[in-house]
């Protein structure tokens, strides 16, 4: 019998399996499609692949800014063999995440799970018991139903788009947030046309309003063409292409477009796991857990996606740890105010902690400090100067939230989660030395503005 059997092999389950070795637990892990779930195989790893050939073609571009001149005809880019090297950085990693179970003496059984009670699951066949039973199943994307033609060929979610080995002329993107986003930058590189419908004020609405605002301007500058508040309504057919009909204030516009790309949120895959059956409680059916992320039924565990939001891959790997932790009898605790997310955009953006606007309703008169990148000497001589940082600080100088954008954005969050996480204060996290040339340099005067004395800014004028 096993102390712990996880259903699920991406980083939530899979990094939960490990820990629970760790800890002297007997584990095994049922996985029915891939190891290392959406995030490995149709997710993060795959799409910072296409990102990072996306950044190689923009830099290819600029080429005479740096006065460097190539004899050959404009750089294209070859897209089967982009898929191609897509698909074997997910081959190596997804090995990797193998090798690591096997090595810690996980069994991983393959299969499709259904749960029959608590502390006993059938795969197949086989029936498998466990003290406790962890789910981390993760999401999917959503197709809509109630959309006229949502499912005709050409109209894809992100995972089928990641398969495709033709770049499209036109790329319709439905959804303004993050994945939307992200599809918008890396193919207008590609050299598709971009347009993002999106029915919110803004794309990517959740982030600080001055970030947000930022990047509306930046996405513009790019070529990619943002459509807010619009809400489509149907997708059609027509002669080659497919047309697109939206509405919004003024009255329903129609686009045309060679693929469509369907990015409006994620579900959690619960279904064929027997949950309801079980009495297992849900919430527009993510799984309901308490602080050990125990469900209602003593016994079934749930971490990652299947819970909730904020649905991000290091989240779900952090939750693993932390369940098991407090299986084995452990006080540890996952902070979700210092949890960071990255967008990678270009330029790449990255926050952590309270936005500005969410410090009103908390009563905190919050203190600002800013520096733009443009007065940093790394992002001026890397030619990536766009950008800022912003520091979101209580009265009493404690750090609550820090929001960039810039280059690297997704490397420097990693000093503010720090600072956010432990609460220090301004001038605690100035006794760090940064070092320069460096873009963390950027941070380090925005926390002195927080105090009126950043040292590569003018003076605001009396």
């Amino acid at each position: 019998m096993n102390d712990l059997l996880v259903i699920g092999g991406g980083p939530g389950g899979y990094v939960a399996a490990i820990r629970a070795r760790q800890l002297g637990m007997k584990v095994a892990l049922v996985e029915k499609d891939k190891l290392g779930g959406t995030c490995l195989n149709r997710g993060c790893i795959p799409t910072k692949t296409y990102y990072r050939h996306a950044e190689i073609m923009r830099s290819l571009q600029r080429l005479d800014e740096f006065c460097i001149q190539l004899d050959a005809e404009p750089a294209r880019l070859d897209m089967a063999g982009t898929r191609a090297r897509k698909d074997a950085v997910v081959e190596q990693m997804a090995g990797g995440v193998a090798d690591l179970l096997q090595a810690h003496g996980v069994e991983v059984i393959r299969g499709e799970a259904v749960v029959e009670e608590p502390g006993r699951v059938r795969v197949g066949e086989e029936s498998i018991r466990a003290e406790r039973l962890l789910i981390a199943t993760g999401s999917e994307s959503i197709r809509p139903a109630a959309l006229p033609g949502a499912a005709l060929p050409g109209v894809l979610t992100c995972e089928e788009l990641l398969e495709r080995s033709a770049i499209p002329g036109r790329l319709l993107i439905i959804g303004g947030g993050v994945i939307g986003m992200e599809f918008a930058c890396i193919f207008q590189a590609f050299g598709s046309q971009v347009t993002v419908l999106e029915s919110l004020p803004r794309a990517l609405a959740f982030l600080d309003q001055e970030i947000a605002r930022r990047m509306s301007v930046l996405f513009k500058r790019q070529g990619i063409e943002i459509k807010t508040g619009a809400k489509v309504e149907s997708i059609n057919t027509q002669d080659d292409h497919l047309l697109i009909t939206a509405s919004d204030k003024k009255g329903n516009v129609q686009y045309e477009a060679d693929l469509v790309l369907l990015a409006v949120g994620r579900s959690p895959v619960t279904a064929g796991l027997n949950l309801e059956k079980l009495g297992v409680e849900t919430e527009q059916g993510f799984i309901k857990v308490n602080q050990d992320y125990e469900s209602s039924v003593g016994g079934i565990y749930a971490i990652g996606d299947v819970i909730g939001p904020p649905m991000l891959a290091h989240v779900a790997s952090e939750e693993g740890r932390v369940a098991v932790e407090r299986m084995a009898g452990m006080d540890s605790r996952l902070n979700y105010e210092a949890i960071p997310h990255c967008i990678f955009t270009f330029p790449e953006i990255a926050a952590v902690g309270l936005t500005q606007e969410e410090a009103a309703p908390r009563g905190i008169d919050c203190k600002i400090g800013k520096f733009q990148f443009a007065a940093n000497g790394k992002a001026v001589a890397m030619g990536e100067s766009e950008g800022l940082i912003k520091v979101i600080c209580s009265p009493d100088d404690t750090v609550l939230g820090v929001h960039i954008i810039g280059p690297h954005a997704s490397d420097l969050i990693l000093e503010a989660s720090l600072l956010v996480n432990l609460g220090m204060k301004v001038e605690e996290a100035l006794h760090m030395v940064h070092p320069h040339p460096t873009l963390g340099e950027t941070l380090y005067e925005a926390l002195l503005d927080v105090q009126g004395r950043a040292i590569h800014l003018k003076p605001p004028r009396k």
